[in-house]
């Protein structure tokens, strides 16, 4: 198999208009609220999901131009591979968020940590599910430095 074409669901309005202004994960910027605009076609299956406080957008990289086997990611000043690091120069150019459902309105799904940039291509939802998701005993790898203590490191927010 040497090409996989995907039809995107639909698209992400963000506050966010460059990526300069998004911070580094959505969660470190709770009150910024985003919605996405779903094909009419897929509408149905939105049905239940506003019985899930979060859900995982996985989207299409859209501005990316380039790809980087090797990047270096906004806490550190060292490289790493792209597979240890969120940047959006991957070979596919594919990106996922867990976000907080706020709600959902006809085609429209609103919600809170927010870290895409405006007219980003969707394309799949997956509800977050705790027992499926989270996992108790978890390294971070290079990030376990700059979250010492839960601390969050000042650089999570891109000014």
């Amino acid at each position: 198999m040497s090409e996989i074409l995907m039809d995107p669901i639909g698209k992400i309005h963000s506050p966010y208009k460059t990526s300069k202004d998004i911070p580094i994960q959505g969660r470190f910027k709770d009150d910024v609220e985003a919605f996405l605009e779903l094909k009419k076609e897929y509408v149905k299956g939105l049905k239940d999901l506003d019985m899930f406080s979060h859900c995982i957008l996985i989207y299409y990289f859209h501005k990316s131009t380039k790809i980087t086997i090797v990047g270096k990611p906004f806490l550190e000043d060292d490289e790493h591979g792209i597979f240890a690091i969120r940047s959006p120069h991957r070979p596919n150019h594919i990106g996922f968020s867990v976000v907080k459902i706020q709600r959902i309105k006809g085609n429209k799904l609103y919600f809170t940590q927010v870290d895409m940039i405006d007219g980003t291509p969707l394309l799949d939802i997956k509800p977050y599910v705790r027992f499926f998701d989270s996992r108790e005993v978890v390294i971070s790898g290079w990030l376990e430095k700059h979250f010492k203590n839960g601390e969050i490191p000042d650089k999570t927010i891109i000014k």
